[in-house]
């Protein structure tokens, strides 16, 4: 063999070696495991490996702060899959400064942290995924299975996500909502659509980026488990989340943003369904709440309803109209109410048990689940979206 061919040869053979190697957040893929050490490269920029995911399912969290009394992880999210509550969890200190823990191990999912240095709140300095919405920042711990999650990109046919911007004369301003299409979408065809919401602090991207709603609707499409359909997902801040009027407020003006502004919006713009029947409200959280509250009075607008992790302990007085409607199992085709195992157990559960109980008492068709391993966090929203509601939309005439 010449020499050149013996190169070329061992260029090839290191090319195909790489491409089978992915660095830790090497963010090359969109890879199931980004988070494994494979390679022991730091992240770029960063001055440490954070988190480290062993294939065991262990995690080690990593920073360096030097000058530090106190290092601790913290959020909802990790501390409920670690199984501590609320409390968050000590680093130990190196004699580099180097503040380390290791937990675990964690069933395969992603999970949102944050750490407190010294009592000051801050995201992981050397982990690339992170999360922004209308609060402070976060991080992102992905513990990967043995392959794909339902939530991951697959060699599938992908829909599209698409941003628009436009006008409010609601909020007085400019605002954004996202809209996925699913694959092979036919502007000849007409589609249902599903108008989905996320809870406090939440924007729009939120359910592309950490609900991961578009790949989990890929998934389900080519494994034949779901129906096409168009989701629409607006931005439900419509004032400061801390306004002190916000309860009383908030519910006026989220519906008539979804009737001057977002409504007309995706029917203009998609070959979408104009009937209740062919259109669904669903939230999480708070957007539970206005999935409720707004929702439930819009039946002209909305016959189909997703209620995650929400609910009303007073929900006899607060929502008396919708469960004393003698005609309302003809007018709402599908109710579907769910929260996670974990948050089942605890007082945020409470208002959605209350809800199901009184969806039961006034003979209410509905569907009630509690299910996954996660509590009031993203873990579950998704595990309810993949696993029961988008599975079970448009089945009903």
């Amino acid at each position: 063999m010449k020499t050149s061919q013996y190169k070329a040869l061992l260029l090839a053979c290191c090319i195909a070696a790489a491409a089978g190697l992915q660095a830790q957040q090497a963010n090359v893929n969109l890879d199931y495991n980004p988070q494994k050490n494979t390679e022991n490269l730091i992240p770029f920029s960063a001055s440490l490996i954070s988190p480290d995911v062993r294939d065991d399912r262990m995690v080690t969290f990593r920073v360096r702060a030097p000058e530090a009394k106190q290092v601790l992880l913290s959020g909802v999210a990790v501390l409920t899959a670690i199984g501590k509550g609320n409390k968050p969890i000590p680093f130990t200190k190196g004699e580099d400064g180097v503040w380390t823990l290791t937990v675990g191990p964690l069933e395969p999912d992603m999970y949102q942290y944050h750490f407190l240095i010294d009592g000051v709140r801050v995201a992981d300095p050397n982990n690339t995924i992170a999360g922004f919405t209308a609060m402070p920042p976060f991080s992102t711990l992905v513990v990967h299975g043995d392959g794909p999650a339902y939530y991951d990109a697959k060699n599938v046919p992908h829909g599209l996500v698409t941003r628009h911007v436009y006008h409010s004369e609601v909020t007085k301003g400019p605002r954004e909502l996202y809209v996925y299409t699913p694959p092979g979408y036919d502007p000849k065809k007409t589609y249902p659509v599903l108008y989905l919401v996320g809870g406090s602090g939440d924007l729009p991207h939120n359910w592309v980026y950490d609900g991961r709603v578009n790949f989990m609707m890929d998934n389900l499409l080519a494994e034949g488990k779901a129906l096409p359909m168009v989701i629409a997902i607006p931005n439900n801040q419509v004032l400061h989340r801390n306004h002190p009027r916000h309860v009383e407020l908030t519910f006026d003006l989220f519906e008539a943003e979804l009737r001057k502004h977002v409504i007309p919006l995706v029917e203009s713009a998609y070959s979408v369904r104009k009937d209740p029947r062919g259109r669904a409200l669903s939230g999480l959280s708070m957007g539970g709440r206005h999935t409720m509250f707004i929702g439930f009075r819009s039946l002209d607008l909305f016959a189909n309803f997703g209620i995650l992790s929400a609910g009303d302990v007073d929900a006899e007085k607060s929502l008396a109209e919708f469960l004393n409607d003698p005609d309302v199992n003809k007018k709402v085709a599908y109710l579907f109410v769910g929260q996670g195992t974990e948050e089942a157990k605890g007082q945020m559960g409470a208002r959605c048990v209350a809800l199901h109980q009184a969806l039961t008492k006034h003979n209410i068709k509905h569907e009630y689940y509690v299910g996954g391993h996660g509590g009031h966090d993203w873990s579950t929203w998704r595990h309810l979206l993949y696993y029961r509601f988008l599975p079970n939309l448009w089945r009903t005439k």
